[in-house]
């Protein structure tokens, strides 16, 4: 009598047992303001000592659980992914979702040889669908090759892992003297102040266990405040330091980076202490989108994202290139992504006048209501503000522009943040025009691209009525068709 074939059930894996040494660790900053309210409510006596020990052991005991309980499986098509402690929990997710795999290697997984793995299964949002947390670094390069073939049904004992199939081709490393570009981003740039605002952020939110109160926080304020001359001194180190520890974060999220190709992906990898490699499908690939800060431009430098179906976490996962020099920006978008050089088609002299009024209105009849209040000071400074107002309306108006050239279609506009999309016609799935009663008195409109990746629409801003019509009929005739008869 045969025996019918029964394919083999899979073993369940679980994460490194080496995780139990960086759980601990992790929660240890949390525990800290609580043992310390345990020990000064004890008078540091031997039972306070003990309590603290006790909440100590009771965090390792609770790692402990968490190892024990997940397990993960590949089988049949998918990804389960287990915990089983009092009540039995399972997230299935087919591999056919899963649309990108990131591996990340902070520095205490570093010290162990573990990895973070994370799943983006196209649904958009922020946050990765799946997590394994703590494999070993040989296992996290396996399974994004097999999650990402998506034709593998058994996940194989660990101590079968292959290596990482080679870089198919490398498009860029990021040399070292990129690092003095950091200071150019504004993200970076404004480093020591943000420092600063999450140091009092944490006081406010720690104030409590310390003892202190809003009188404490008032008192504190009314001291800086009857000391101008320390609070100009702290503001001038803080500037002094801008460019240093802007270099040192650009260096810090940035440090060998490195965009190559792997298959049918495109795969950014950066990092100093957090290691992060990032996996982009290329079919799912629509376009990029250059952005630029005042400084970046005279700089000539720029950032540059893909845009992507589906993406979760898209300014940071979909970053192609950090600051870099804009001849390279351009290079690697037309290498990695695809070629465009059309010129970009300036709008109508109503859409100058409107970015004008815009940048200098307010600041004057701010202006205005100050010097009748009586507030000659602030009114002096709304008063700088319109004035440079105009320059920055002028910008504004350079900046716009939109152009199509029968296969990509790019629109740009902002100042202090200047950014240009360009995005494969097969990307757009839709049009908005937008149009508000200032705008209709001068004949402009605001037509949307609506693309489904990225940020899901672009804006030409302010194109003129005919203009914006036209653009929209080149770009998808037989859409536009209907309307335009009418």
């Amino acid at each position: 009598m045969s025996i019918p074939f029964q394919e083999p059930v899979p073993e369940a894996a679980r994460l490194s047992p080496r995780l139990l040494l960086i759980d601990p660790i992790r929660v240890l900053p949390s525990l800290l303001v609580p043992l310390a309210g345990v020990l000064v409510a004890g008078g540091f006596s031997p039972r306070s000592f003990i309590w603290a020990a006790l909440g100590v052991a009771g965090s390792v005991l609770y790692a402990v659980v968490r190892w024990a309980t997940f397990s993960y499986t590949i089988t049949a098509g998918r990804l389960e992914l287990s915990r089983a402690f009092i009540g039995r929990s399972t997230r299935v997710i087919p591999l056919e979702r899963i649309r990108g795999v990131d591996v990340t290697t902070p520095f205490l997984h570093r010290l162990l040889g573990l990895a973070v793995l994370k799943l983006d299964t196209g649904a958009g949002g922020d946050k990765q669908e799946g997590e394994l947390d703590g494999i070993t670094v040989e296992e996290a390069e396996r399974l994004r090759a097999v999650l990402l073939s998506r034709h593998h049904a058994v996940i194989a004992p660990e101590r079968q892992a292959r290596p990482a199939a080679p870089h198919d081709h490398v498009f860029l490393k990021v040399p070292r003297a990129w690092l003095r570009y950091g200071p150019l981003s504004g993200a970076y740039l404004f480093t020591p102040f943000a420092l600063v605002a999450g140091a009092v952020g944490l006081a406010f939110q720690w104030g409590g266990e310390l003892g202190l109160d809003e009188d404490d926080a008032v008192a504190v304020g009314e001291w800086l405040w009857g000391h101008p001359l320390l609070l100009i001194g702290a503001a001038v180190v803080l500037v002094v330091l801008m460019p240093f520890l802007g270099a040192a974060m650009y260096a810090f999220f940035n440090w060998n980076f490195v965009l190559f190709g792997r298959g049918d992906h495109l795969v950014a990898e950066r990092g100093l202490i957090n290691r992060r490699v990032v996996s982009l499908e290329r079919r799912r690939i629509r376009g990029y989108e250059i952005a630029e800060s005042p400084l970046e431009r005279r700089a000539r430098v720029a950032r540059l994202w893909a845009v992507v179906t589906g993406l979760g976490d898209s300014q940071t996962r979909g970053q192609l290139l950090p600051v870099a020099p804009r001849a390279a920006v351009g290079d690697i978008a037309a290498e990695a992504v695809g070629p465009f050089s059309e010129a970009l088609r300036p709008h109508p002299p109503a859409a100058r006048r409107r970015r004008l009024f815009r940048a200098i209105a307010p600041w004057v009849a701010l202006a205005l209501v100050m010097y009748a209040l009586g507030y000659a000071l602030i009114g002096v400074a709304a008063t700088v503000l319109a004035v440079a107002g105009i320059a920055l309306g002028l910008d504004r108006y350079r900046s716009l522009g939109h152009t199509y050239d029968g296969t990509r279609l790019s629109v740009r506009s902002g100042s202090l943040r200047r950014a240009q999309a360009v995005v494969e016609r097969r990307a757009v799935v839709g049009w908005t025009i937008e149009q508000t009663w200032f705008q209709r008195r001068a004949g402009l409109v605001t037509v949307i691209a609506g693309v489904g990746a990225g940020s899901g629409g672009y804006k030409a801003i302010d194109a003129g009525e005919t203009q914006a019509a036209a653009f929209a009929a080149e770009v998808t005739p037989d859409w536009m068709a209907p309307f335009l008869k009418r």
